[in-house]
């Protein structure tokens, strides 16, 4: 094999399949990434997997020799990514040793690589597999809504990831720690592209992505422009999406997913409503002494036009703010994590922010004022001793 290629074009490519490398492979071949040139089309193509989460890109280069190699990932990133920048870059590979040959103008270095014949494969996609164009705006959207949301304790398997669930009439995803849960419900006028979805008819498709893979499927997603859709398909507990020159590979997360809906109270006792830049900043300065110690807050309602939010950081200090806000019963307390509280405020986009709550003990459920249907976030209350 024998390639030219800009450095880049290279280096991008390395860096954004490199995620997909285990930093503690079962096997040394997935410790590299496999590298293939093609000279009919002049390109060059990378990928990464760890037999969880695999990405492929694509690139244009001058190919003198088709052929394909693995070669160490992190050796391969550090030499590409000091060489010159926008410099050609020249690699030739010796197929009777795999010795690896990389030249640029200042230089060169000699790698040994791995054959590519033990390399896994891709996951492909079968016919008979359930596909759609999806919206990236959207999916955008839905992903970002949610994704705070989800658990980092991996005993927790199912929560550590997002549940998306595909409808040809909306799409809805949902992420939850056990702590607090985040819901979006998109309509399918914003969700999908019409033209090509029947595989779905009425049905659900209903796949849990792990949170890992999700931020780069993300990366991938923001990339793509509002007028070109990505392609998602599904089949045997994998998700494939691709996008361009990109194509993402994830296992999704096995189970059925908690019925969430249930976790939400039918009906509220209490509605109180904020500004949600004027809390959301007020929240930022009273975390600076509420974060010293346990990071509760608490918003005490006793004034008609005023909520009293104030944190406690015992043999520290204390903070409290006073800030507008509307409502319409009795006195009323109640205590977060302020940062819950504030991951949840800074995907709420509408100018207010509308809290539900009951008890100082129940969940309490934020929803934006101009949709309540496109976005809750149901957080639990800390309990606190007077």
């Amino acid at each position: 094999m024998e390639i030219v290629c800009n450095q880049n074009e290279f280096n991008y490519a390395i860096q954004l399949v490199s995620k997909a490398v285990s930093s503690r492979p079962t096997h040394p071949i997935l410790a590299n990434l496999l590298l293939t040139a093609d000279q009919g089309t002049n390109k060059i193509s990378l990928t990464g997997f760890d037999l969880n989460l695999g990405i492929q890109t694509s690139f244009d280069a001058n190919v003198k020799r088709s052929g394909s190699i693995t070669i160490p990932s992190k050796i391969l990133s550090e030499i590409v990514n000091k060489l010159p920048s926008q410099t050609p870059v020249s690699m030739d590979v010796e197929e009777s040793s795999d010795n690896i040959l990389i030249k640029s103008d200042r230089g060169s270095f000699n790698l040994k690589g791995i054959p590519s014949d033990d390399y896994p494969n891709l996951p492909l996609v079968e016919s008979g597999t359930t596909s759609l164009n999806i919206d990236p705006s959207s999916f955008l959207k839905a992903l970002k809504s949610t994704i705070f949301a989800s658990s980092n304790d991996d005993s927790k398997q199912l929560l550590t990831g997002v549940n998306f669930i595909f409808n040809i009439k909306y799409l809805k995803s949902a992420a939850t720690d056990g702590h607090r849960l985040a819901v979006v419900l998109l309509d399918n006028k914003e969700s999908f592209e019409n033209k090509e979805n029947n595989s779905l008819d009425e049905d659900n498709l209903s796949v849990t992505i792990p949170t890992r893979s999700l931020r780069e499927i993300e990366k991938l997603v923001s990339l793509s422009s509002s007028d070109n859709s990505i392609k998602l398909f599904y089949d045997k507990g994998q998700v494939v999406f691709i996008s361009s020159n990109q194509i993402i590979t994830t296992r999704t997360l096995e189970g059925s997913y908690p019925n969430y809906p249930q976790l939400i109270p039918d009906t509220f006792s209490k509605l109180f409503t904020f500004n949600t830049k004027n809390l959301i900043e007020a929240l930022e300065r009273i975390a600076v002494l509420a974060d010293q110690q346990n990071s509760v807050v608490k918003i005490k309602l006793e004034d008609k036009d005023l909520a009293l939010i104030s944190a406690d950081a015992q043999d520290i200090g204390n903070a409290n703010e006073m800030v507008p806000v509307s409502y319409d019963f009795d006195q009323f307390d109640i205590a977060f994590n302020v940062r819950y509280l504030l991951e949840g405020l800074k995907v709420i986009t509408s100018q207010n922010v509308i809290f539900k709550c009951n008890l100082s003990t129940t969940p309490a459920v934020l929803v934006p004022e101009d949709n309540i249907n496109s976005f809750t976030y149901l957080v639990m209350p800390v309990q606190v001793r007077s």
